[in-house]
């Protein structure tokens, strides 16, 4: 059994997505629109172009994700997406690429359990948690 996230998005997958492979050294495997999709003539021409499903690996790690069709996007509540990291600069990177242009919540920081920890929305309105213990 696998446990990945699926991440929904209001119109910015494919950046998201790119910013993703960028900062966390993924690979994007596949980008998958809603134009010359079976759903295609469900959507408007302006939303064909967005993303119906997005994947990324990261090692052993998949991150998914689409843009939720027109009105049904909701801001992310009640989770976060967690990074463990066993390199501290490694962990101060992340966090400062991720966090830029975001909501921090927590800085990174030292704390009772972790050499770092810290708790952000990014740009894109995912939240994330970034721990190296």
């Amino acid at each position: 059994m696998e446990l990945n996230p699926y991440l929904l998005f209001n119109g910015n997958c494919e950046a998201a997505f790119k910013f993703y492979e960028q900062h966390l050294g993924g690979k994007i495997e596949a980008i998958h629109t809603y134009g010359g999709s079976p759903m295609e003539k469900h959507f408007s021409p302006e939303w064909r172009d967005k993303v119906m499903h997005a994947r990324m690996t990261m090692g052993k790690t998949v991150l998914m994700g689409s843009d939720a069709p027109d009105g049904r996007y909701q801001v992310p509540q009640g989770f976060s997406v967690s990074l463990n990291l066993k390199d501290i600069a490694e962990a101060d990177r992340v966090f400062h690429a991720l966090s830029a242009n975001g909501t921090v919540q927590m800085p990174i920081q030292e704390t009772f359990w972790a050499k770092r920890f810290a708790m952000f929305t990014d740009s894109f309105g995912v939240p994330w948690m970034i721990n190296c213990e």
